[in-house]
């Protein structure tokens, strides 16, 4: 297309397109899921998962400490139970999340298993859905398999507990093939690495899998999977209010099936001011390192915070990216 004409197009778009600010208030329209006041929009109810990161008094927003809850049970508690057993736990907050209560040990060797056994993807799925068409971005790569496996689905459409229950599991058990061959096909074909598939191993945890078809040795420490372990409990669920659960909240309640939703849902995870805030985080830090020379200097430090503040620096948003939930005000749970 002829640049300089989209660019004139453009410039029309944004004439022909502005909404004052005030007709927000005016009109009482939510902008995102924040009201005015900085508290969140409640979107809908859950005991799935629980935030707290402030009171409102008299409409006023007061803050305190972070909690996060899981099924009433608090993260620390839970975490600190997995670290305590020297194991991997995040097969068992899938299942708390799912049934609402913790599973003995027969019931979690179970269900692990189950989730072993349902880790293979459909055939040809690498080479068709993954290797074929790679993309620069991973979330955009799992939203497109997400969608795909619709197509290799014999019971897709159906939205009984029993058969999203199915879906999920399935998905679920799947997602560490997903992201370490989109992973692989993105460092082939544009970081000119060689490409390296490894198979899943059932009899291994999420965490484990993740890391052995990620990397090109399949090696990994004891400790490195148990952090990865630690991250995806952690970031298993957030009580239903964030932009991508919000997200497949709206896209289901149409009915429709659940790879649409995930795919929907991955897709707003994907942007700059959500889960796509990590790669922002990486890159925003490659900038400051480039631009201070030295890291014992808080002035020097402070003084490049504040250019990136007034938009003078990094990608002129005025956004210090990596802050934190924004629910959260005098602390992150998951920090701890």
């Amino acid at each position: 297309m002829n640049n300089d004409y989209l660019l004139d197009l453009g410039a029309v778009a944004e004439k022909n397109n502005v909404i004052k600010p005030s007709l927000y208030t005016k009109y009482e329209v939510k902008r995102g899921l924040r009201n005015d006041n900085g508290t969140g929009v409640l979107v809908g109810l859950t005991e799935i998962g629980g935030v707290k990161g402030y009171i409102v008094d008299d409409g006023e927003k007061i803050p305190t400490k972070g909690s996060l809850q899981y099924r009433g049970i608090t993260i620390n508690d839970f975490v600190n139970g997995v670290i305590k057993e020297d194991r991997f736990g995040f097969e068992e907050c899938i299942y708390l999340l799912f049934f609402g209560e913790l599973p003995n040990k027969k019931e979690l060797n179970e269900f692990t298993k189950l989730l072993g056994e349902n880790r293979e993807l459909p055939d040809t799925f690498l080479e068709d859905m993954i290797l074929k068409a790679p993309s620069k971005d991973i979330m955009n790569k799992l939203a497109r398999s997400v969608l795909a496996l619709y197509s290799y689905d014999d019971n897709p459409d159906e939205t009984s507990v029993v058969n999203i229950l199915r879906q999920s599991i399935e998905i679920i058990a799947k997602f560490p093939s997903l992201m370490a061959y989109s992973y692989q096909a993105k460092s082939y074909h544009f970081m000119e690495e060689s490409l390296v598939i490894h198979a899943h191993d059932k009899k291994i945890s999420t965490a484990q899998n993740i890391l052995r078809m990620s990397r090109a040795s399949g090696e990994y420490t004891d400790a490195e999977a148990k952090l990865l372990d630690l991250a995806l409990i952690l970031h298993a669920e957030h009580g239903g209010g964030n932009n991508s659960a919000f997200v497949a909240h709206v896209t289901a309640s149409s009915g429709t099936d659940i790879y649409s939703s995930l795919a929907a849902s991955i897709g707003s995870l994907k942007g700059p001011r959500h889960g796509g805030a990590n790669i922002k985080v990486n890159n925003m830090m490659k900038e400051i390192k480039s631009n201070i020379t030295d890291f014992e200097d808080e002035e020097q430090i402070e003084a490049y915070l504040i250019k990136i503040l007034k938009r003078d620096a990094f990608d002129h948003t005025g956004l210090i990216y990596g802050m934190g939930h924004a629910v959260y005000t005098l602390s992150d749970p998951r920090a701890i």
